[in-house]
This record gives structure tokens, sequence and C-alpha cells, in this order.
């Protein structure tokens, strides 16, 4: 099976909701990298692993501030790809890669998707990237089966959003509401609509995210979506020195 099969495969077959859970690569410390990854990837039934980058414009306080941390540490895209090369052993769930373009340009599209798929990656998150840019990620990822995820909002227009929902892979990242990373949010009478939406322009799982921060959101999201993503309460719970295996079960339905 292809990885982005594989990937869509998990979420569909996870206990509802599923949870994608989001870490920066190297925070809280890049010798603690692998053993993180592991212990989310257990708890979760997806992993984006962020690609620390100095200008993450979609991206609240908490991830800049972890994504800084990552930079000042000499994380890069080529020695997250090198950490996942060397581990031995295997992951419980998917993982991917969720980067702003310029890091995945200057690693050179052909020989990111060679290497992502030798060590593993099921797929890629691009936030900055547009659609009508996409084809030559895409081209790149398709001989690996590499996903080329795509992001919709409440304000993407109707024709653009089935649009976006056919071209994903692996999964369509449904984003709750408009604005950046990490803030807390409500979940408003009209986000369940939008949900409907995505969901009947999509054969692939719809996880949506965006300021997920406690349980009883992940059960209310969960009930119009397939899957829920949760990241900068994830994060905060790492500075705070939280385990992130009870932190993430916590969020879980009972």
């Amino acid at each position: 099976m292809l990885p982005r099969d594989a990937l869509a495969e998990s979420l569909r077959a996870a206990e509802k909701p599923a949870l994608v859970a989001f870490v920066t690569a190297g925070f809280p410390e890049p010798d603690g990298f692998l053993r993180l990854l592991a212990e989310v990837a257990a708890a979760a039934d997806a992993v984006e692993i962020g690609v620390p980058f100095t200008d993450p414009m979609a991206d609240g306080v908490t991830i800049q501030r972890s994504s800084q941390a990552a930079l000042s540490n000499g994380v890069s895209l080529g020695w997250i790809l090198d950490q996942l090369a060397s581990r031995d052993f295997e992951l419980a769930s998917p993982i991917l890669l969720m980067s702003y373009l310029n890091p995945l340009l200057a690693f050179g599209y052909d020989a990111l998707a060679a290497r992502a798929a030798e060590v593993g990656v099921s797929g890629f998150i691009v936030p900055d990237l547009p659609y009508e840019e996409s084809a030559p990620l895409r081209t790149a990822l398709e001989p690996h089966g590499l996903a080329l995820v795509q992001l919709v909002t409440p304000a993407t227009p109707p024709d653009r959003l089935i649009a976006l929902c056919q071209s994903s892979q692996g999964f369509v990242y449904a984003v709750t509401r408009t604005g950046i990373t990490g803030g807390a949010a409500t979940f408003p009478p009209e986000a369940a609509e939008y949900l409907a939406a995505v969901g009947a322009a999509s054969d692939l799982p719809v996880c949506a995210g965006f300021g997920v921060r406690a349980r009883d959101q992940v059960e209310e999201i969960g009930q119009h979506a397939d899957g829920v993503i949760v990241g900068s309460a994830l994060i905060e719970a790492l500075e705070r020195g939280d385990s992130a295996a009870e932190f993430l079960a916590g969020l879980r339905p009972r």
C-alpha cells in the first residue's frame, strides 16, 4: 500500500475521532526528539512533525517560540530526515512533515521526496504553498506514493473547496477558524455546516484543527469530522514538562 493510502486507512481505522498530534522537531530538546516522537506516535493516530522556520506566518506565538528554540539548537530539515533515518524502531502511527515552502525548495523536491520515502515519512503539509503552484512538489512526491495534504478554511469558496478536497491526499486538513494557530477557540454553529461541506466534498478523512486544547472540544469537533488536530496545546504541555502521552490521552473522548 502506498504511504498516502496507508495514512488515510490509519485515520479511518482509528477510534473516532482520530487524533493527529503536532510536534516541533527538536523541541524541547534535540537529543530527545526520537524518544518524544515514539511517545507521541503511540498516543496519537498520526503525527505532524513541524519543520522549524524563521517566519512561520500561519503559527501563533507558541509554535513560533518552539520553532525559534529548535532553530537555535541547529535543527533543520536535513537534521530531521537524518534523525528519522537513524531510528532503530518502528513508529506506531504514520508521520508527516509540516513545513513552509522555503526549506523544501532549498533541499530540492526530487531529493526530498526520495529521502522522505526512505525514512518513513507518509506525506507533507505545506501551509504557504498555493494549490495553483503545487504541481512541481506533487510530481516529485507521486512516484514515492507520498501525500500532499491540502488545507481548507471557512473562508474557502465552495468551488475551490471542492477542488482542494478532490486533490488532497492522505486526509483533508480543515482549519476550523481564520487566523493563526494556538488561540483559544470556540466551536460556532456555522462550523458544523462548514465541516459537513468539507466531508461531502472529500472521499478522504477530514481532520479539523486550530485552537484545540481540551477534551470537550475534541468531542464536539469529532461529531463533525473524522479526526481532530492538536498542536499548540501539546507544545505548551511539553514546555510545562508534562507527559505528552498523558496529555494526549486526556483529550480522548471517554
